[in-house]
């Protein structure tokens, strides 16, 4: 590829920009899903699916931890790989389990964080992220 038309130089560091930016949406963006789960959970309210038999407030525990913590970590790229699989594993169950009959506009959104998550769990977090940093010290 020709650098005279490359916005960012070179195809490493359009795929660290790249990463960054699936971490940031992928990440930022679900924690404001799980925001809501949060206060539910802290407030003691516990109405929420058991989607797997693990009790509702299991099922919320875990839900606040993929989307909060994890989400978090995602975001600012620490841990990424680990980080990704409990929201891997939430979103299988949301499109898979909890809304397995309902229509692909109800599964649309967590299967694209799915996808987003399996490519951060198989890529990493790329070279702007804590991870890197700690990589390279």
């Amino acid at each position: 590829m020709s650098t005279k038309f490359s916005l960012v130089g070179n195809q490493t560091a359009a795929i660290d920009l790249s990463l960054l930016l699936v971490r940031i949406a992928a990440g930022g963006f679900m924690f404001t899903h799980g925001w809501g789960k949060l206060v539910k959970l802290v407030n003691g309210n516990f109405e929420f699916g058991d989607p797997i038999g693990l009790g509702v407030e299991v099922s919320l525990a875990l839900t606040v931890f993929a989307e909060i913590i994890c989400a978090f970590l995602i975001l600012v790229g620490l841990f990424t790989r680990l980080a990704a699989i409990p929201l891997i594993i939430t979103m299988i169950v949301a499109v898979f389990v909890v809304h397995l009959d309902h229509d692909f506009g109800k599964k649309e959104l967590g299967l694209f964080y799915l996808i987003n998550y399996l490519v951060l769990f198989l890529s990493g977090a790329g070279k702007y992220s804590v991870d890197s940093l700690l990589r390279n010290k």
